[in-house]
């Protein structure tokens, strides 16, 4: 059995897991994926809200594509996408990363 101890450190455990949180980033898309849905995985394979802050898109899809992106979600959620973003060898940089520059 457990005591009331363990039972709130279990809990408070599970409410963290399940708190929302923001992250700020900016992603270079290059040529290769625009026929790919990389923002849209972002949403329906990692449960991620995302807010397109800013974006430069040449006019014939020519070049890279860069975008300053919202995220919104759980700390799992938000590290899953990054690592998503990541294998697919995509630049990011997060807000961290731009105040620094």
């Amino acid at each position: 059995m457990l005591n009331s101890t363990t039972k709130q450190l279990i809990f408070d455990m599970a409410s963290d897991h399940n708190t929302l949180t923001h992250k700020q980033i900016q992603v270079r898309i290059p040529n290769d994926y625009h026929q790919e849905p990389v923002i849209s995985r972002l949403v329906s394979d990692y449960g991620l809200v995302v807010n397109i802050t800013a974006a430069l898109l040449a006019a014939n899809a020519v070049g890279d594509g860069w975008f300053k992106l919202g995220l919104e979600g759980t700390e799992t959620q938000i590290q899953n996408g990054l690592t998503y973003l990541q294998n697919l060898e995509l630049q990011v940089w997060d807000e961290r990363d731009i105040l620094l520059d």
